[in-house]
């Protein structure tokens, strides 16, 4: 038993799951140009915006904290360490699957593979983080300084919240939902439900077919 509250980590891997498979879906349409499809999706610039967020925020205000926790810890900081390269081979990944989107000749050609690999090393990523660090977060940090690390996440979202908070939570469940929204002033909760879910169910997040 946890603890630290990780609802937010899972929450947020959950999402990042999701549109691993609407990536995936996207890219295996027969009947579609997948790069035009992706270029265009909304979806595609949503998840690298909430990816972005979310990796810059362990990057620099959870992990730091963790290794000053974790000083003399050698097997400690080598999982930090492997966080921190995971983190790292993703980036190039959706910067060539961008490119592939741009190239109108060998791109298509290299997007299926591009977005598996995605898949693969952000998967695993999601799940060795879920399996080791988050254990480790949980033994080593207080709930002050957990909480934050919640608090500045929410910055580097920043502007975009109106559209990540609904994005993270959909297909969450009822509990993780609230437990999420809780910590939001009322009308800030309010903004939610009534406009900011109504804007983004609107969108067309990855064409028709999705």
């Amino acid at each position: 038993m946890s603890k630290l509250d990780m609802t937010s980590m899972y929450t947020f891997h959950d999402a990042l799951r999701r549109d691993l498979r609407h990536i995936a879906d996207v890219t295996a349409r027969p009947d579609d140009d997948p790069r035009r499809v992706l270029a265009t999706a909304v979806g595609w610039e949503l998840f690298k915006k909430a990816l972005h967020a979310h990796h810059t925020a362990e990057d620099e205000a959870l992990w730091p904290v963790m290794r000053e926790a974790l000083a003399g810890r050698p097997d400690g900081l080598a999982l930090l360490d492997a966080m921190e390269a995971e983190h790292a081979a993703v980036d190039p990944v959706i910067e060539a699957i961008d490119a592939a989107l741009a190239d109108r000749e060998s791109g298509p050609a290299r997007l299926g593979g591009l977005t598996d690999t995605l898949a693969t090393a952000l998967g695993g990523h999601l799940k060795h983080e879920e399996d080791e660090a988050l254990a480790l977060i949980d033994a080593t940090l207080s709930e002050a300084q957990w909480l934050e690390f919640g608090q500045a996440s929410g910055k580097y979202v920043g502007p975009d919240a109106p559209r990540v908070i609904p994005w993270m939570l959909d297909g969450a469940s009822e509990g993780a939902a609230a437990a999420m929204l809780a910590p939001l002033p009322e009308p800030v909760r309010a903004t939610y439900a009534n406009e900011w879910v109504p804007a983004y169910k609107a969108l067309d997040l990855w064409g028709a077919h999705a």
